[in-house]
């Protein structure tokens, strides 16, 4: 078992070379609050729960997202960051936020990621082996999306499941200053 150790505080630990089973271990083990665990091709990440920088951003872009998923009239089900897992793709993930966006899913068809440190497992890579059909990263004031088409995620510039999104929209009030000014823009 190889033990990586980053060197900023924000950055995760790296552990290589477990096997699923040790992973289970481990996972019980380190199982408390404050702590969230990522697994990948026998590769556990170990990071500290998200603070003050990534925290605001994360709740602005659901609750911008929400407000437009309402105006569309759509059945949809936040999950959060509940935790997306297969065994035998040897992967297990949480989200920052998820979204059903039609009912009686086994798994989320949105994922968001908000992205303040680097380091880690491959999230996009995990995010394939679950099948996730479309993935957003937020990193430095700016959205990236990610589309599943032909067994792979393609860049694009538009969410597919939501195609007439305003994304320049969407940006400007997910980077104000004021949450609720940010709120009140985007409903006009």
């Amino acid at each position: 078992m190889t033990v990586t150790l980053l060197e900023r505080e924000a950055e995760p630990i790296l552990i290589h070379e477990l096997t699923g089973r040790e992973f289970k271990a481990v996972e019980q083990l380190i199982d408390r609050p404050g702590i969230r665990l990522s697994f990948l091709d026998g590769v556990l990440e170990i990071r500290k729960m998200p603070g003050k920088k990534h925290e605001p951003i994360k709740k602005r872009i659901a609750a911008l997202l929400e407000i437009y998923l309402e105006f569309l009239g759509l059945d949809f089900t936040p999950t959060g960051s509940v935790t997306l897992e297969s065994e035998s793709e040897k992967v297990k993930r949480e989200a920052d936020e998820c979204y059903e966006l039609s009912p009686g899913k086994e798994r989320p068809d949105l994922v968001i990621e908000v992205i303040v440190s680097s380091g880690g497992i491959n999230k996009l890579e995990a995010y394939k082996r679950l099948k996730i059909p479309e993935v957003w990263f937020w990193e430095d004031g700016q959205l990236s999306f990610y589309v599943w088409r032909n067994d792979a995620y393609e860049k694009t510039s538009q969410s597919q499941l939501l195609p007439k999104l305003n994304v320049p929209l969407l940006l400007l009030c997910i980077n104000l200053t004021n949450h609720t000014q940010a709120l009140g823009q985007f409903r006009q």
